[in-house]
Order: C-alpha cells, then sequence, then structure tokens
C-alpha cells in the first residue's frame, strides 16, 4: 500500500479524537470510545493484528489507566483530607500575604510549585497537586485545570528524575548503529545522553521562559472580568522574570549536573527567587488581578466540588498546613534518586501480568512506586499531623471515592486505544506500527525541512501515547535515522523530539482528563485542549525553528523565518499590552466603582 496512503489510516484515530473531542465538544467518555473502535478496526482490517494481540492491548491499557487512577485518586484524597482539617483555609490566607494577584499566585503554584513536583514525580503529577490547590485558593476550576496543563511543558523533559532522557530517549536510542556512532566518536553512551539533554535545556529554555506569561495572558482573557489577554500581558515583567528564575538555573543545572535534577532543582531556586521578590513586590503587577464574584462566572468554569474550601482552625499555623506537600515533595525525591535503596526495592514490588494472552505483550502494576500510593500515605499521616477525627477522616476518604469514578470512563477507553495504536507493528500486512508509519509519512513529505518538523513528531507521540517518555521510546531512533539520513545534526533532532514531547503533554488526553478529574471537571476536555493547543503550539514552532537555524544557520530560510514571526508578534502584543484603549479605561473604572 503507498505510504501516503497508509500514513492518512495511521492518522485516523488521532483525527477522530480532535474531531469528536476538541471541534465536536464531545466528553472523552463519548468520544474515546469511537476512536478506540476506529484504532481497533484499522489494526485487524489493515495492520492485519490478531485478535488476541489487540485484546492483548486492551487488558495492557486497562492496566495502565488503572495506575493513572490511581494517581487521581491520590490526589483527589489529599486535597479533600487538608480540606476537611482545615490547612487549605490557612494555605490560602498564606498566598494572599504573599499576593493578592491571581496571576502571582499561578506563577507560583503552577509554574514554580508545579514544576518542582514533575521534577520529582512527573507522569501528569503536577496538575493533580496545583490543580486542586489553586482551587482551593479561589480560582475557577477550568483555570486551575488550564494552568496545570500549560506548565506540564518545559519540566517535562526532566521530569520523574530525568526520566524522559533516562530511559525515554536511552531506551529509544538503542541500536547497534547508535553505539557504533558513540564508540567512534570517543565518548560514553552516559556522555551522549546528556549532550542530547543539554541541548534540549537549552531550547526549552529560550521557549519556556515566556510559559509564565502565557499563563497570565491566558488567566485573564479566559476567566478576567474583562475577558482581556492584554490585561495579563501587563504582568510581563514579572512573568519573565519568573520565567527566567527557573529557566536559567534548569539549563545551569543540565549542563554541569546532568538530566536527573534540572525541574527539581530549578523549581526550588525558582519558588525562592520569585517568592521573595513577590513579597517584596519587585516587579509585581501595580494593578492587582481578581476573578469576578463566582455568581459572575460562566457555566462551563465551575468544578463539582470547588466551593469546598473548609473552615481555618485554632492553632493551624502555616508550617503545618503545608507539611503535608512538603512531606510528600521530600518522599517523592527520596523514593526516585538512583543513589538511594528506595527506588529500586519499591519499583520492584509489583502486579505483574506477563505474556497477556500469550502474546509478548506485558504489563505491571508497581503499587509502591505509584506516586499515588505517596499521595495516600501522606493523607494517612494527616489524620495524626492535624489530630483528625473519624468523622473528617471518612468524609474525606467518601468524597475522594465518589469523584474519581467520574474519570474512569474516559480513561479506560483513551489508554486502550493508545496501546493498540502503538502495538500496531509485526502485523501480517508486514507495516510499521501506526505511529513510526506516521511519522515516515511526515519525513517523505518535508525532506531536507526536517528538523523543523521534528518537534511535532515528539508532540504527536506524546498526545496519543499520554508521556513524553514512551514518545522518546517510540521516535528518538526514527529522529536519529532520518537526521543521519538528511545530513542534519543528529544530536539536536533527537533533543528537539524530547521537547515536542514535553510541549504535547499539554494536550495529551491522559492528562487532560486526570486534571480535570482532580477538580471535578469530568466531561470538559474538549474546551481545555482547544485552550492548551495555543502554547503547544507556540512551542513546537519556536523548537522548530531552533533546530532549523541550528543545522542551517540565519538566512531566508524555514527556521528564520518562523523566528522572526514569532518574535514580531510578540513585539506586536507588547506594544498592545503598554497601551490601555480609553474604552478599556473606562471600563476599569466602571469595574472599580462596582
Amino acid at each position: 500500500m503507498n505510504l501516503g496512503v497508509l500514513a492518512l489510516l495511521a492518522i485516523s484515530p488521532i483525527v477522530t479524537v480532535f474531531i469528536f473531542l476538541v471541534l465536536l465538544r464531545w466528553p472523552a467518555k463519548r468520544a474515546m470510545p469511537l476512536a478506540f473502535v476506529v484504532a481497533v478496526l484499522l489494526s485487524y482490517f489493515v495492520w492485519k493484528i490478531t485478535a488476541v494481540n489487540i485484546a492483548a492491548s486492551w487488558v495492557q491499557g486497562v492496566i495502565v489507566a488503572g495506575t493513572i487512577l490511581w494517581i487521581v485518586f491520590g490526589s483527589l484524597l489529599l486535597l479533600a483530607t487538608l480540606k476537611e482539617s482545615g490547612a487549605v483555609s490557612t494555605i490560602r490566607r498564606g498566598f494572599m500575604s504573599i499576593s493578592a494577584d491571581r496571576r502571582v499566585q499561578a506563577i507560583i503554584v503552577g509554574w514554580l510549585f508545579g514544576s518542582f513536583i514533575e521534577g520529582a514525580s512527573g507522569f501528569g503529577t503536577p496538575a493533580a497537586v496545583a490543580g486542586p490547590l489553586m482551587v482551593a485558593l479561589g480560582f475557577p476550576a477550568a483555570a486551575a485545570v488550564m494552568v496545570g496543563l500549560i506548565i506540564q511543558s518545559t519540566p517535562v523533559t526532566f521530569g520523574a528524575i530525568g526520566t524522559p532522557i533516562l530511559v525515554g530517549v536511552n531506551t529509544g536510542l538503542t541500536s547497534d548503529v547508535v553505539k557504533n556512532f558513540v564508540t567512534a566518536g570517543g565518548g560514553t553512551w552516559l556522555q551522549y545522553l546528556e549532550s542530547i539533554a543539554v541541548r534540549a535545556a537549552l531550547v526549552h529554555a529560550i521557549a519556556g521562559t515566556l510559559i509564565p506569561l502565557f499563563l497570565c495572558a491566558f488567566l485573564t482573557g479566559f476567566y478576567g472580568k474583562k475577558r482581556s489577554f492584554l490585561e495579563g500581558l501587563k504582568a510581563w515583567p514579572f512573568a519573565v522574570f519568573a520565567g527566567l528564575a527557573f529557566t536559567v538555573p534548569y539549563l545551569l543545572i543540565a549542563t554541569f549536573l546532568g538530566p536527573e535534577f534540572p525541574s527539581i532543582i530549578g523549581g526550588l531556586i525558582g519558588l525562592a527567587i520569585v517568592v521573595t521578590a513577590a513579597k517584596n513586590n519587585f516587579l509585581t503587577p501595580k494593578e492587582v488581578f481578581e476573578f469576578a464574584p463566582r455568581k459572575f462566572w460562566g457555566s462551563d468554569w465551575h468544578g463539582s466540588f470547588e466551593a469546598e474550601v473548609g473552615e481555618e482552625r485554632k492553632g493551624m499555623t502555616l508550617v503545618k498546613a503545608w507539611s503535608p506537600y512538603v512531606l510528600t515533595a521530600l518522599l517523592l525525591v527520596l523514593t526516585r534518586l538512583n543513589q538511594l535503596p528506595l527506588k529500586k526495592f519499591l519499583s520492584n514490588v509489583k502486579i505483574n501480568w506477563n505474556n497477556i494472552f500469550g502474546t509478548n505483550i506485558s504489563q505491571g502494576f508497581d503499587y509502591l512506586y505509584n506516586p499515588g500510593t505517596i499521595f495516600i500515605l501522606v493523607c494517612v499521616l494527616v489524620i495524626f499531623l492535624h489530630n483528625m477525627k473519624g468523622d473528617e477522616v471518612k468524609k474525606a476518604w467518601g468524597t475522594a471515592i465518589k469523584q474519581v469514578w467520574g474519570a474512569a470512563p474516559a480513561l479506560l477507553f483513551a489508554v486502550p486505544m493508545v496501546r493498540v495504536f502503538i502495538n500496531s507493528g509485526g502485523g501480517a500486512a508486514g507495516f510499521q506500527s501506526m505511529p513510526l508509519t506516521l511519522a515516515q509519512g511526515v519525513a517523505d513529505a518535508v525532506g531536507g525541512a526536517w528538523p523543523f518538523f521534528a518537534p511535532w513528531i515528539g508532540a504527536l507521540g506524546a498526545f496519543v501515547a499520554g508521556s513524553n517518555t514512551v514518545s522518546n521510546m517510540m521516535f528518538s531512533l526514527f529522529q536519529w535515522g532520518v537526521s543521519e539520513k538528511i545530513g542534519a545534526i543528529r544530536e539536536v533532532t533527537v533533543a528537539v523530539q524530547a521537547v515536542g514531547g514535553a510541549a504535547g503533554n499539554m494536550i495529551t488526553v491522559h492528562n487532560v482528563v486526570a486534571a480535570a478529574a482532580v477538580v471535578g471537571m469530568a466531561g470538559m476536555e474538549g474546551v481545555m485542549i482547544r485552550k492548551t493547543i495555543i502554547p503547544m503550539t507556540y512551542y513546537c514552532l519556536v523548537a522548530g525553528s531552533v533546530a532549523y537555524i541550528w543545522n542551517y544557520g540565519f538566512g531566508l530560510n524555514l527556521g528564520t523565518l518562523g523566528l522572526a514571526a514569532l518574535v514580531l508578534g510578540g513585539i506586536f502584543i507588547a506594544m498592545k499590552a503598554s497601551k490601555v484603549a480609553p474604552a478599556e479605561k473606562e471600563l476599569a473604572k466602571a469595574a472599580a466603582d462596582d
């Protein structure tokens, strides 16, 4: 069959998701079963995969979905427990004392605290932690989901102690051809991986520095009283400062310490710098941004439990209120450091189903290593730390169990669809798997311009697999091979594959479903993707332009034109943001009078 036709067929499950979930606004629990059916039919009738293998992929997907639901349940339980103990109200007061501006709060909680959690745990955990916390602070549930997803970008390549590089790229590049190339160059395999990581960190630093500005603009544009993106852009001095406070140490750590710690240490350094700056009103916006009263919120802003903040209690200090989050972060770090025995012990304790239905497909559930288990352990400790009563504990558990049920239907079809899609290689038709077929079709179509398009393949992999690590496993060797064929810099192409895979986390169905579920917004996944696809597109355009220029230099070419268009667009928006139209002044005055 012609490669072009085959590539079009391969993209059909993704197009199905886009049409029904994003364009027609179906909830994921309705759109994903349809996409699953499309993937199954293609796998069986076109790729000639046996029914047994498809069934095994479905089982594998259900097990993976279960691991995601375990994380979601743990995060929901942590929030419910802290609400019942009174800690959330105290945390809210603490943030108000730092800054009452919601843009500043989103940067601190989402961008910096979220990046630290991503570095420690990865796998969508930041949205599960930061999202509910922002809801408790008084953010609309939809805004909290959006912020939690947008920050799933810059820190992701070095999330979970560098897993997307140390496992994803490492496993994906495992090939005699690549190993011989590295040996011939006189370096070690670890040095080669680190060189790719540094290149990825540099591209991330260029693109990621503006992510806090996206947060500010999207908050005010979609959820502000005036629905003005310019209102958010006026916070650009603080937003860019906060971006640099993370990306500069992030890049330095990737360069000198390796891929394990850029997001963790970068997040901690950024938190220390930005919180201090916000407390002293350094570069903070002069006008405080606050959401409109709840009665004026849009009907699609609300989650099912966002109003439950809880009451502040006597004796609940900020240190005591924050201790569960500090303990969570500490346990996540301690259980993921390769230098400690905990990681090996916990990750080896799992339930395995090897060779499902006699196939070569296997899947396990490492229930002790799963972040959800750490959340639940912390919840148990909170009972004693905060002197909770039995009725309060019972209510918290009941709330979390009820809430996690809303995420289950979508995930139980979304993840199996992905596994059928990925496991479609090796069938009787002799075709490569659907992801590789699709990537090969794109590579053949664009030829030497491939570096510009390489990040989009990474994003595609993350979108369908729900993981930057898996995307890197699928496509790193392919990216390396295409670069060799066209004479491009191999390490740069693999690096922007990882960058694109990180950006794709902003729209991956797994993350969106989980992030929406933890704030009680199941069914609104398409609405979220329509928003987060904008910063994802920006991210891939920057990465592709930088990769093209890195290979071919500046000039009248695709990379330079792409970067110039982004810069000119940014200058235009900045000029607009610096001016307040008379009509806007009147609106601001009227809002102040109200």
